[in-house]
């Protein structure tokens, strides 16, 4: 006979489902509850930082370290709130786990930079003064860059070591809100890793490479994107810098005319001869021709000493599109029979000057009448700060590069975004795209281009696609509307308003091409190595309003990753870039 009660198994088993439901409810409670504590907690870390950011600009530095406070205690808070082992369990799950793990590596991630590189930065910035940022009189105080070295060094690490970690979070495998979020933050990591780094490499850099161990000399390569060159355009004019205890002098300038082509080329590595032959060996004006301005650098050096003697510490090159964001800091500036503005100077300088001063020599004095006038303006009249922040934008665009002649300066040169070397994959593959012009005119002022990138797999291989749209949007009666000294004329074999122009796509390292078309159809190309990297380069003829698409597939070691970044070659007009969904063109 039966006493009503369960076999002693069937309890157990059902004493244990009932506590397992339980500890189900009461974990996702858990969770639940926390996850609203650290989602806001990282919110505040958001506000907080932009806020910070702006503090810091303006050098309100008792504000600043007010917010540094408060956001090390929300930083710290999501970190505790995400990082028990109930939450780091719920990271173990199939599809919501990602997310769990998101929540908390971001929640450690902010906590670190919090306590270990607010405060560095803020200590430097103090020790800087923001208010003058040691520039008075034309000179610049070295002293306290050498004193704050060690700290921002410290600072950039962390940074570093954070933005990686950010780049290996897979926001494409969260939620959509939670997605947005992580880029955001990878954005702000990403840039402040950026900001960092250069101040760091500024202490590290700027007292020797601005004469405080002895006096210094640099070429001064300026580059006109009307007429485009793999690192930005075509030498339009050069001039010699000397810098000693920290005051830069303008001591002579040249032009390109001083320079004649040369019977026997300078050495040249290997892939620049693939893709240029030997012009960038022969001209000056092509020496941006060469990808890597670790080569171009020295080559660059090489004329000029070549050609007045002075021994040269370093090249520093920049384009002319740099002038908007340093008239910005200036205010206008008057050259020749010209007074520019923010607005106009780009323009000015790449397209209205040719129509009012059709002489190419009094062009070449134009030129040089404005780099020397913005050199003096920024070195004596421009607010230290607005300064430093149109630097600042011109370096995140690509648009200085600088080589230095002394060995260990370069190392820490090459290393950065400034050094202009090709990029190493690591956190982040990187595919280029490289435009020179072969018109002979000044026709890039109108060209404009978009690139895509499409990540996946194509015949069971990983695969990276590149796309790149090239259009020259020149007016349609640009043969005669024109000066001839824009549109060349002809002379080069390139009709009148026409554009000419090789396009260079490089891929992941390691990974080769597997598919190249040009609007749909199969073409020769040249092919070159830049180190580990395939390139492959189209000649592009285009009448006005006429575009061109090359399409080119990438597969084996280091293609289809999903961090992918763009570098390519600085425009008048930035290119537009685009992440689409692969279409597999083999």
């Amino acid at each position: 006979m039966s006493d009503g009660r369960l076999p002693v198994r069937r309890r157990w088993l059902r004493w244990t489902i009932g506590v397992i439901v339980i500890f189900i409810v009461l974990a996702i409670a858990w969770v639940g509850i926390r996850g609203i504590g650290a989602v806001n907690s990282l919110q505040e870390v958001a506000t907080s930082s932009s806020k910070l950011k702006q503090a810091i600009g303006q050098g309100d530095l008792d504000r600043a370290a007010s917010l540094s406070s408060r956001i090390a205690h929300h930083a710290e808070s999501a970190h505790d709130l995400t990082s028990d082992p109930i939450w780091l369990g719920f990271g173990l799950l199939p599809w919501l786990g990602p997310n769990f793990s998101a929540v908390s590596e971001v929640a450690e991630i902010a906590d670190d930079v919090a306590s270990d590189a607010l405060l560095p930065v803020l200590e430097a910035a103090d020790a800087l003064d923001l208010a003058s940022l040691g520039l008075s009189g034309g000179a610049i105080d070295l002293t306290p860059f050498a004193q704050i070295e060690p700290s921002l060094a410290d600072a950039s690490a962390t940074l570093t070591s954070a933005e990686t970690r950010a780049l290996g979070i897979d926001a494409d495998a969260t939620l959509p809100p939670l997605a947005d979020a992580v880029r955001e933050m990878r954005s702000t990591v990403t840039q402040a890793a950026t900001v960092v780094g250069a101040l760091h490499g500024a202490s590290a850099l700027l007292p020797s490479m601005l004469g405080a161990e002895g006096p210094r000399n640099y070429v001064l390569a300026m580059q006109n994107n009307a007429e485009l060159r793999s690192s930005g355009g075509i030498i339009g004019a050069i001039a010699l810098l000397h810098a000693e205890n920290g005051r830069i002098t303008l001591v002579q300038q040249a032009s390109t005319q001083d320079f004649p082509p040369l019977d026997t080329p300078i050495p040249l590595s290997e892939s620049t001869v693939a893709l240029f032959e030997d012009r960038p060996g022969r001209y000056l004006q092509n020496l941006t021709s060469i990808p890597d301005f670790t080569e171009a650098g020295p080559a660059i050096a090489t004329r000029w000493q070549n050609r007045f003697g002075q021994p040269v510490d370093g090249v520093i090159a920049v384009d002319a599109v740099m002038t908007e964001s340093l008239v910005a800091a200036t205010g206008p500036l008057a050259f020749g029979p010209f007074t520019a503005t923010e607005e106009t100077v780009v323009d000015l300088l790449l397209s209205e000057i040719y129509a009012a001063v059709p002489d190419p020599a009094a062009q070449d004095e134009i030129f040089s009448q404005a780099a020397g006038a913005l050199l003096s303006a920024a070195l004596t009249g421009a607010d230290p700060k607005d300064l430093v922040a149109a630097l600042s934008v011109s370096a995140d665009e690509r648009r200085i590069r600088i080589w230095s002649a002394h060995e260990e300066e370069e190392a820490i040169l090459s290393a950065s975004t400034l050094g202009g070397a090709l990029p190493e994959d690591d956190a982040q593959t990187h595919i280029g795209v490289l435009v020179n012009d072969t018109t002979g005119g000044k026709m890039d002022f109108y060209a404009d281009a978009a690139i895509t990138t499409s990540i996946g797999t194509c015949d069971g291989e990983p695969t990276t696609q590149v796309t790149v749209t090239w259009m020259n949007d020149a007016p349609a009666d640009a043969s005669t509307s024109l000066p001839p000294y824009v549109t060349a004329d002809g002379f080069y074999g390139v009709p009148a308003g026409s554009t000419r122009t090789l396009i260079t796509v490089y891929g992941p390292e390691g990974a080769t091409p597997s598919h190249i078309d040009r609007d749909g159809e199969e073409m020769s190309v040249q092919t070159a190595l830049l180190g580990s990297r395939s390139a492959v380069q189209h000649e592009v003829l285009l009448a006005p309003g006429e575009s061109s698409k090359i399409t080119v597939e990438f597969q084996g070691t280091g293609a289809g990753e999903r961090l992918t970044v763009v570098d390519h070659t600085p425009m008048v007009t930035t290119p537009e870039t685009s992440r689409e969904e692969l279409r597999c063109a083999s």
